[in-house]
């Protein structure tokens, strides 16, 4: 699916960040890594957002409490985040805007997914989701948009570091799109 523009000047509309797949401790580390190791990029396109919505793979609570620090933070648990079992649900429906956002870590495999995600989310009019750490931004069943924003830490066999924006206005999705955060062979 084709990325939809990112409506400017619409004062009702709320910008939501997207990420999954950071793979990253809070624990300070020797190189004095800023921020919780998210690249400067990340928080670059975190400036400004309504909320945070978080697909898993967080790996502990810091993160998620330094993306507070900046807005309202939504999470899954992911499958490597034990410290955050009982913290965090496997699945999440939150209303934004007046549009319902479906989130889950693992959407299984790409077969059957849109029926998967419309079973799982009926009244979603957007499905989360992360784990494959393989940007996805495509139409499911009966209008409802399947998004994975990949991974800004980890892109595995991805040519760039992705993270994700979604808009939402007047109950509707009204933009989505996938943000390469680097050049393929310049990191992040």
């Amino acid at each position: 699916m084709a990325p939809v523009p990112i409506p400017t000047g619409a004062s009702a509309a709320l910008r939501l960040a997207v990420l999954a797949d950071t793979h990253l401790k809070t624990t300070p580390k020797p190189s004095g890594e800023p921020r919780g190791g998210l690249p400067a990029a990340v928080w670059d396109h975190l400036a400004g957002a309504d909320a945070i919505l978080h697909a898993g793979d967080i790996l502990d609570a810091g993160t998620l409490e330094l993306l507070a620090q900046v807005a309202p933070v939504h999470a899954v648990l992911g499958n490597n985040d034990l410290s955050l079992v009982g913290v965090l649900p496997v699945t999440l429906v939150v209303e934004l805007g007046g549009a319902r956002v479906g989130m889950v870590h693992d959407s299984g495999p790409s077969a059957g997914r849109a029926a998967r995600m419309w079973r799982l989310f009926p009244d979603a009019d957007v499905v989360v989701f992360g784990h494959s750490h393989i940007p996805i931004d495509e139409a499911g069943h009966g209008g409802q948009l399947l998004f994975n924003p990949g991974s800004p830490t980890q892109r595995r066999s991805q040519p760039v570091h992705t993270m994700g924006e979604l808009v939402i206005s007047n109950g509707a999705v009204v933009g989505h799109r996938i943000i390469a955060l680097d050049s393929p062979g310049r990191p992040v």
